[in-house]
């Protein structure tokens, strides 16, 4: 029985999702609600019904490479600059040329060639203890690799993006062999085996096992609001410098899009003043569009200087943070 009951699963999971004329079809690796107040607010205003599955980033990208020329998909949402960069090289999203998104979306939070737009921006910074940590001790990501901070350091698995993309742009901005020599700091620095996400990392902070962490802000505001008087706090790093890291969830057209038109006006829809506040404030992000306020509790935390880095080089020297972490023993 178990055996019939998995291979109807197994059918079940193949089955194709179909669109219509007035449907738009997204393949998401942002979380259902997330996106569905978005979509449910597009189609009552504009008529269009958004069908969608959510994933994991890795396994919707391999579905669209299968499905090729037959994919019901016109969308691809994902997070993180390099996995919109994958999706790219990868050829399964079209250059989509609008003056709206060109307007909406500023030139580092996009690709330069139109294939994919971030949505959101996400700062992945400096999380310290305020019980054990004074603001002035801290400067910058290469910082945390100097001495002061051996025993004192957390951090997320290398095995996730956004460690990836934050070792990529300092190859961008450092070269590699200045760039694995902070990185080899931090590992040295270390006061536990890397946490498998974001809050546990944070976690370790608040209960005392290490001083400072690398965490995305919107982790932070979650770890916030379910206890406001936890002993927290963020530091923009690099002020003096390129300022702090930033990344993007974002979205494109896909290459053999049913209904290109109605994608592409999606996404100029969620990139409008309309929308951008829910979009960003639903995770507590920032928004892309500089006409539209923050979230007040992401206000609260402060304004910052960005890197203006091109988002796009997260994805594009990946491969090459990837092997340098692994040579610096960053696990």
């Amino acid at each position: 029985m178990r055996y019939l009951i998995a291979a109807v699963l197994t059918v079940t999971l193949m089955v194709p999702v179909t669109a219509s004329a007035d449907e738009v079809v997204v393949y998401s690796a942002r979380k259902e609600h997330l996106i569905k107040p978005l979509f449910d607010r597009f189609s009552n205003e504009t008529g269009v019904e958004v069908r969608y599955i959510t994933d994991k980033a890795g396994p919707l990208l391999q579905r669209l490479k299968a499905e090729g020329k037959r994919t019901p998909a016109d969308v691809l949402m994902t997070v993180d600059a390099g996995n919109l960069w994958h999706a790219a090289d990868s050829g399964v999203l079209a250059a989509v040329d609008s003056a709206v998104l060109a307007a909406n979306v500023p030139a580092n939070l996009r690709d330069p060639q139109g294939r994919w737009f971030g949505l959101s921006e996400r700062a992945r910074t400096i999380v310290y203890s305020t019980e054990r940590v004074k603001p002035a001790e801290l400067t910058s990501y290469e910082d945390l690799a100097s001495p002061a901070w051996k025993g004192r350091l957390c951090l997320r698995t290398s095995k996730k993006v956004y460690n990836q993309s934050l070792v990529a742009t300092m190859i961008a901005r450092h070269g590699e062999q200045k760039t694995e020599e902070i990185v080899r700091g931090w590992v040295a620095n270390l006061a536990a085996a890397p946490f498998s996400n974001d809050t546990k990392t944070m976690e370790a902070v608040a209960a005392g096992q290490c001083d400072v962490a690398i965490v995305n802000t919107y982790y932070f505001g979650r770890l916030q609001k379910k206890d406001p008087d936890i002993k927290l706090a963020l530091f923009w790093p690099n002020q003096d410098g390129n300022g702090v890291h930033i990344n993007v969830s974002g979205a494109g057209v896909t290459k053999h899009a049913k209904n290109p038109d109605a994608a592409r006006k999606l996404l100029e829809w969620l990139s409008s003043e309309a929308a951008q506040g829910d979009f960003a404030g639903l995770n507590m992000e920032y928004p892309v569009n500089p006409k539209v306020a923050r979230d007040p509790l992401v206000a609260s935390w402060g304004d910052f200087k960005a890197d203006a880095l091109n988002v796009n080089e997260a994805g594009r020297l990946q491969a090459d943070a990837i092997r340098l972490m692994d040579r610096a023993g960053y696990r």
